[in-house]
């Protein structure tokens, strides 16, 4: 009698390991492939604000500032899109992130506030992104 007369010796294990795995794999990529929050790249100057599919970064409009109250970013990104469709992506995205919407393209996080901004038409849209610190109000 050998080991693979007995009982869990026949591969099925192994069989059964690889099987969950793959379904794993599978699972991951589809939760990635649709999830908003998946973007290939970030808004220049920033690694928490994701550049949309079908958005590029405009070489040259990105500027970058540290100063001792919050940085201050200013980029604008270019793409063949639908303004609508830019709107429900970050509406589903940076709520993901920890962002809040504040009212007519606003969105705040801790001490910062973002801005998208829009220029162009639908199919040839220019976005604009802005972020500074939130200005605290006095009263």
């Amino acid at each position: 009698m050998d080991g693979r007369d007995k009982p869990g010796h026949d591969g099925s294990l192994f069989r059964h390991y690889t099987g969950s795995m793959k379904r794993l794999a599978l699972t991951v990529a589809l939760a990635l492939a649709v999830s908003p929050a998946h973007a290939a790249d970030f808004v220049a100057g920033t690694e928490d604000v994701p550049l949309m599919p079908g958005l590029a970064a405009v070489p040259g409009t990105s500027l970058v500032f540290d100063k001792p109250e919050g940085r201050i970013v200013e980029a604008e990104a270019r793409g063949a899109l639908l303004r609508a469709k830019v709107q429900d992506f970050y509406a589903a995205t940076l709520p993901q992130l920890g962002w809040s919407a504040a009212g007519d393209g606003r969105w705040q996080r801790e001490g910062e506030v973002l801005r998208i901004d829009f220029g162009g038409r639908d199919g040839d849209l220019t976005v604009g992104f802005t972020l500074s610190p939130r200005e605290e109000r006095r009263p």
